[in-house]
């Protein structure tokens, strides 16, 4: 691990100024021995998450914040944004929230580089009782929508709409006129614009929330529901 090149990690953010912090030292402290930058994609948070991110990283220099203030809010456009702004082979992409746990960035890297990969997947494996993460309205959701997905395009993975996740920046740069380039769940974009992608999941403990609200909704499932329809067409 200590001779992987450095790679990149994205972190999409809306009003995370409760969890970011600690996020970010977490990183630090949990990543041994690995060289990595930091962009952190602030979707014009509203709770002064920018001046809190903008005070923590003032001597650090692998670690950069991004204001994006281009409408609508949208998840995906973030991590597109930051996937442009990455110069490094490799991207990890994780949530501000605190859900996913950095500890699991050690073993993306570990298996990515062992088997080749193209993309290695943070799995909450939400058929068992391991997602405790999950409130029942998420958990029933996106079992519903693993099922749908795997059915119409062949199981790829245990979680194809996983926020956690290590990629082959290639990936993106050969498949990014394919893109669907909104919504909520960028890796299920990214593997149905290429079937042939070779990819493993490490099974992870989504944690629950500390502080903050899920941004997940109706509005949200919605916009996933023709993501998945215009894959299909």
């Amino acid at each position: 691990n200590m001779n992987f090149p450095k790679f990149t990690i994205i972190i999409p953010i809306f009003n995370e100024k409760k969890n970011i912090v600690k996020l970010l030292k977490s990183i630090n402290s949990k990543v041994k021995k690995l060289k990595f930058e930091i962009f952190i994609i602030d979707d014009d948070s509203t709770d002064g998450s920018q001046e809190v991110i903008s005070n923590y990283i003032k001597n650090k220099d692998n670690i950069f914040l991004v204001k994006r203030s281009k409408k609508p809010r949208d998840l995906s456009l973030s991590c597109i944004e930051g996937f442009k702004k990455s110069k490094k082979k490799f991207i990890l992409v994780m949530d501000g929230d605190g859900q996913h746990n950095p500890k699991y960035i050690n073993s993306m890297v570990r298996i990515i580089n062992k088997y080749d990969l193209d993309i290695v997947v943070g799995s909450r494996e939400l058929f068992s009782k391991k997602a405790q993460g999950l409130n029942f309205f998420r958990k029933i959701s996106s079992k519903i929508l693993i099922l749908f997905i795997n059915f119409l395009f062949g199981k790829k993975t245990n979680d194809p709409m996983s926020g956690f996740f290590m990629f082959k920046k290639e990936i993106f740069l050969k498949n990014k006129n394919k893109l669907y380039s909104k919504g909520y769940k960028i890796l299920f974009d990214l593997i149905t614009t290429n079937l042939k992608l070779k990819i493993k999941d490490i099974e992870i403990n989504f944690l629950k929330r500390d502080k903050g609200y899920s941004k997940m909704n109706l509005k949200i499932l919605l916009i996933l529901f023709f993501q998945i329809l215009s894959k299909v067409f």
